[in-house]
């Protein structure tokens, strides 16, 4: 029996609704594998948190976390309490930096029982593979002066070794696949940082003869997201490029309520964190119609990071069981709970033993 300590990070809204429904997945998968448990372990860390101790997370919260095997994480983020820019740095960035969880990891496919907003899907299956450290989402910058003399600068900080990282892990997976990895650029229009990830991408490229490979200015690449997305298998792009095109993935699937995202550290030197891609969605929490899907799915993720593809597979399936059963929550068009679709799932899962 391998037993594996998860850090637990509800966090704010519906995340203290769609972890627990997660763990309850994840338990019954981990019983019908039965060579695996997990040892849940529980931390309040949120904006409630923040409110009462004036930090997102305890000061020594990386030294306690960076003990587990892996963090799994609900939604941060309340903005009618706390500013965003404090609680996603305050606890979220502050994690992935600090655990060199330097990818970001999230796929977008067309699920059997679900209904894409898309007149014409093509059953698109897509994995976008975002650089989750720097780009465009770097520190560097800040304000001078003042009134309408005020200037603000931000600076995006590309580095090779993080860049080829990104590149590499896509073509590796596009490996095992369909063999096509599409860089998101926008060196017509950015001078500095896309002409070098451009650069990159084509000495990366040549380490995978046997993987096709191709290039497409984001604007271009957003549009094609929703008039052909079967045309991409996997797509490498940096922070904020990555973050536009899966949010756009999950739009595509039916609902963002349903996409899923892992945190690597892929050199397993800390622990990686697994978040779904939607936020605390604050207007229905506690109404118990969050839609869990994202967030099982997230844990399906996990388990294929942890070694374990086929329960994962098995998750998956039973999601899919679920959805084509008609059993969805109000955002999918449905008027079941959390708790009814959760159980559903549970359900076809032991159907699988």
């Amino acid at each position: 029996m391998n037993k594996y300590e998860i850090a637990s990070i509800p966090g704010d809204g519906i995340g203290n609704e769609v972890v627990p429904a997660a763990i309850r997945v994840l338990e019954a998968a981990a019983e019908l594998h039965g060579g695996i448990s997990f040892n849940w372990v529980n931390f309040p860390w949120s904006c409630e948190y923040y409110l009462k101790h004036g930090e997102m997370m305890p000061e020594d919260g990386l030294n306690v976390l960076r003990n587990f095997d892996q963090i799994f994480l609900g939604a941060v983020g309340m903005p009618e309490l706390v500013p965003d820019h404090i609680s996603l740095w305050g606890l979220l960035i502050k994690i992935r930096r600090g655990f060199e969880q330097s990818l970001n990891v999230r796929p977008a496919k067309l699920l059997r029982g679900l209904e894409s907003p898309l007149k014409e899907p093509n059953n698109f299956d897509l994995l976008v593979v975002r650089q989750n450290s720097e780009g465009e989402y770097s520190e560097v910058g800040g304000r001078v002066h003042q009134g309408e003399d005020q200037i603000a600068i931000q600076n995006a900080v590309f580095t090779y070794k993080e860049t080829s990282r990104a590149m590499r892990y896509a073509f590796e997976l596009a490996g095992n696949r369909n063999g096509l990895v599409t860089s998101a650029t926008k060196s017509n229009g950015i001078t500095h940082s896309m002409p070098f990830w451009d650069d990159v991408f084509k000495e990366i490229q040549k380490e995978y003869p046997s993987v096709k490979s191709e290039s497409a200015h984001i604007d271009a690449l957003a549009a094609f997201f929703v008039l052909r997305p079967q045309m991409y298998d996997v797509i490498v792009a940096s922070n904020l490029f990555g973050d536009i095109l899966t949010d756009i993935g999950g739009a595509i699937m039916g609902s963002i309520g349903i996409a899923p995202a892992a945190n690597l550290n892929i050199d397993r030197k800390f622990p990686s964190m697994f978040e779904p891609v939607h936020g605390s969605a604050p207007d229905i929490a506690g109404k118990g119609i969050a839609n869990p899907i994202g967030q099982i799915w997230t844990g399906k993720m996990m388990l294929d990071f942890m070694g374990y593809p086929e329960i994962g597979k098995l998750i998956l399936e039973a999601v899919e069981d679920t959805l084509e059963s008609g059993i969805k929550t109000p955002d999918l068009k449905g008027r079941a709970t959390t708790e009814e679709v959760t159980n559903s799932i549970i359900d076809h899962l032991k159907k699988k033993a």
